[in-house]
């Protein structure tokens, strides 16, 4: 039987999940529980779990990719079902699979994936020439293109910096503008073009276009925005006990991630000095599960997008 055109683009453009042992190691501690990964890619991690669950064992998946849910057409396992939703959306996903509130464990593998920075028409990657899109979920929300074309020189400029971490936002922000009088932008190659020369400090072993482009992925698929909502939605629909496992590949992600899971292990720290409390009422919600962890030297070696890559992961508390 010939490959389809979703099969071709997948033996393309494969992907190697990151930190797979360590993530589903710290992930599955009950066999016959209920899991979510919130974010199936290309399903390396869910896979994984699949191994690792007994008969009654259960996995839901999500993503907002149609690609991925193409992918996700692969598994024929009775036990694992899969929609696309960004998992912003993962607590109504388990209410509507009558599982929340008890679920064992929920991972998160946060930003862009492989096959969908090394697919040129995903318009993700400054490398490869290709549409200026950079959206995960294609049929939804304005193109890097469209967003270029239409936004002012400070909008642009908050974005490369506030997303991107840019130094030289404005900068490039003023490039992009100037640029854009001649002729719309319209292909990955040549924003990174523009943004190259305009760069006045370029990094070692860094495109200077790096940083503008993660900003405009970041904002045009509001990751930050949907990484809060997903966390706030995971430790509700957790069952007590359950295990939430998070990797993230830069700082803004991670410090996020670091931020949340410190509140909750603190639990209400604003309250009165010296007022009384047990330790129980300091409403506690999750306990740390070890430290962080990052990829070791030989995945680095094997995989180069790894070596950004930070996990994090945490105990629901609770009877």
């Amino acid at each position: 039987m010939p490959l389809t055109e979703a099969d071709q683009t997948a033996a393309r453009f494969g992907h190697t999940s990151v930190l797979l042992d360590g993530a589903v190691d710290t992930l599955v501690h009950d066999p016959n529980g209920v899991y979510l990964d919130g974010t199936f890619g290309r399903g390396g991690h869910s896979r994984s779990i699949l191994q690792r669950l007994e008969a009654d064992g259960r996995l839901l998946a999500m993503d907002r990719d149609p690609q991925a849910m193409t992918a996700a057409e692969a598994i024929a396992d009775s036990r694992f079902h899969a929609a696309q939703q960004p998992f912003a959306q993962l607590g109504d996903f388990a209410r509507e699979q009558g599982v929340y509130g008890r679920l064992a464990g929920v991972l998160l593998d946060i930003g862009v994936s492989s096959p969908q920075l090394d697919d040129p028409e995903r318009g993700f990657s400054f490398m490869r020439d290709g549409p200026l899109d950079m959206r995960m979920d294609p049929t939804q929300g304005q193109s890097a293109a469209e967003f270029l074309a239409r936004a002012g020189e400070a909008e642009i400029a908050r974005v490369f910096k506030t997303y991107g971490e840019e130094r030289f936002a404005k900068r490039l922000a003023r490039a992009v503008v100037t640029r854009r009088k001649e002729a719309p932008f319209t292909r990955t190659v040549d924003l990174a073009e523009v943004l190259k020369e305009a760069h006045p400090a370029w990094e070692k072993g860094r495109h200077p276009a790096t940083r503008a482009f993660q900003g405009l992925r970041i904002y045009l698929n509001g990751e930050l925005e949907q990484l809060d909502a997903a966390l706030d939605a995971a430790l509700e629909a957790l069952a007590p006990g359950g295990h939430l496992v998070v990797i993230s590949f830069h700082s803004l992600e991670d410090r996020r991630v670091k931020r949340f899971i410190r509140h909750h292990v603190r639990g209400d720290t604003h309250v009165p000095r010296g007022l009384p409390l047990r330790d129980d009422q300091l409403n506690r919600r999750l306990e740390t599960l070890g430290k962080a962890q990052k990829a070791g030297d030989g995945e680095v070696a094997d995989n180069p997008r790894a070596r950004s890559a930070v996990m994090r992961a945490a105990r629901k508390l609770g009877a």
